[in-house]
């Protein structure tokens, strides 16, 4: 196994131009990772980076800023120019792809020719706008850090000159929209001359920079020093293990698993030429939502747990710390809530992305029919109850995924650096962009007829499939 996948990459370099995407990947994915390590002018990047590692497995902090630090890739903690990370421009994304859904202008500007190119330039200025209002936030944050839940025990200030702090705000704001710009355009260089997804590539090697420190953990786990006894032994290293085996073989058959509905095509003539039918499969992926439901739960518990709690301490308002300790990440109420939200999420997504009437009037126009079903409204009908059930199965999968570092973090006491790597957002996000890397390093492999990752056999392909009905 190990001899054929070593092999298959040494056939990735004997392609000139695969070879050449690889390494200008790899190159501008290093650039990328410059970013998170170049700090800003006029700010103790150091002091904050230090009470982040002295205060790594405190969930307080985590619990409020692990998710958009999980995506910079460790630049927020160093007060480096890339601290915004490359969020901005996917929340940009996804507000406009949820506009498109619903305001009909741009929903046939979609369809038309040349209308992606016009929505992507919407995604750019709205990423800009949103740098611009991320970037003052963070700058006015950096003042006074101890206004930031969970940095109330923060010494000091992060700026270093405060008699120009008018010139340190503007400096600020310019250079972290400037590095998410830059992000950004890289991450398009990737997609555009490179090999995968450029953005979900800078994403997850930003994942991936935080391994040592899980590394580190996990070996403090088990060998903790002379002065403190182990608190876990080999049964607990084997049952993390095999859960480890067990959430990547999950996430793997969330990704690729869907229900492949047949379509017939009858005969039909375009002209002079006749086009004989013919039967093909339409694909309903289980998780349709991809890692959208877990983010969209986070970043909206996140604010009325840090709201109450500002509350409660500085007003001393008994009910409100009672709410945000409820809310607070690892309670149960918490995890009942956002296992909750991830449900409505999933069906949220897709109910906004999924169109079936849309699908249902292409298939009609070509000529194509589910076996059974009569085309027009009964096939949109049988698409909505169709997609409704795999994605309530791939929503409780994907609940379960997302709350298992939780658990094992709150419930068991696993640091949370280690834990992130046992499901959740981290999880999901690398697998995914492996598995499409792999693809599209595939075909090109397949093209000149080397065996690839993803085949069974020379050109032949297999993948965990829901063939039933649900």
């Amino acid at each position: 196994m190990l001899a054929s996948i070593a092999n298959t990459f040494s056939n990735c370099f004997k392609i000139p131009e695969l070879k050449s995407r690889i390494v200008f990947t790899m190159w501008v994915l290093a650039i990328c990772r410059l970013a998170a390590y170049v700090r800003i002018p006029g700010l103790n990047g150091a002091a904050l980076s230090e009470f982040f590692n002295l205060h790594a497995a405190n969930s307080a902090a985590g619990g409020a800023l692990g998710m958009y630090s999980l995506f910079t890739g460790g630049a927020l903690e160093n007060c480096a120019v890339g601290a915004l990370g490359i969020m901005p421009y996917i929340s940009a994304t996804i507000v406009i792809q949820l506009l498109t859904a619903v305001v009909p202008t741009l929903a046939k500007l979609a369809r038309e020719e040349g209308g992606r190119v016009k929505i992507i330039k919407y995604s750019r200025y709205l990423t800009v706008l949103i740098c611009l209002g991320q970037g003052a936030l963070m700058t006015i944050g950096w003042e006074n850090p101890q206004s930031i839940p969970g940095f109330a025990n923060f010494p000091g200030s992060l700026v270093m000159h405060p008699e120009h702090i008018w010139w340190y705000r503007i400096q600020t704001v310019i250079i972290l929209t400037t590095g998410t710009l830059l992000l950004m355009w890289l991450g398009e260089q990737i997609t555009e001359r490179g090999i995968g997804n450029g953005i979900s590539l800078i994403i997850a090697i930003g994942i991936l920079a935080r391994l040592p420190n899980a590394v580190i953990g996990l070996k403090d786990m088990f060998f903790p020093g002379h002065s403190t006894d182990a608190r876990f032994n080999f049964g607990h290293a084997i049952a993390l293990v095999l859960l480890m085996a067990f959430v990547i073989a999950g996430v793997i058959a969330l990704t690729q698993a869907q229900r492949k509905i047949p379509v017939q095509y009858a005969q039909r003539r375009v002209g002079q030429k006749v086009y004989s039918g013919g039967t093909q499969f339409l694909p309903l992926r289980l998780n349709f939502a991809g890692v959208m439901p877990i983010i969209f739960a986070s970043a909206i518990l996140m604010v009325p747990q840090m709201l109450f709690q500002k509350l409660g301490s500085l007003y001393s308002i008994k009910w409100c710390a009672s709410l945000a300790n409820a809310l607070y990440p690892g309670s149960f109420s918490y995890l009942v809530i956002y296992a909750l939200m991830i449900l409505f999420f999933s069906y949220f997504w897709t109910a906004t992305q999924f169109n079936e009437l849309q699908i249902a009037d292409d298939l009609k126009k070509g000529g194509g029919y589910v076996p059974g079903v009569r085309p027009g409204q009964a096939t949109a009908n049988f698409l909505h109850n169709a997609m409704t059930r795999i994605t309530l199965a791939g929503a409780v999968a994907l609940t379960i995924i997302a709350v298992i570092p939780i658990l094992l973090t709150n419930w068991m006491g696993i640091p949370s650096q280690v834990s992130a790597f046992f499901g959740g957002t981290s999880m999901l996000i690398m697998v995914g962009v492996l598995l499409d890397t792999m693809r599209q390093m595939e075909s090109h492999l397949l093209m000149r007829h080397y065996d690839g990752f993803l085949s069974g056999g020379r050109g032949g392909r297999s993948g965990p499939r829901l063939r039933g009905r649900l």
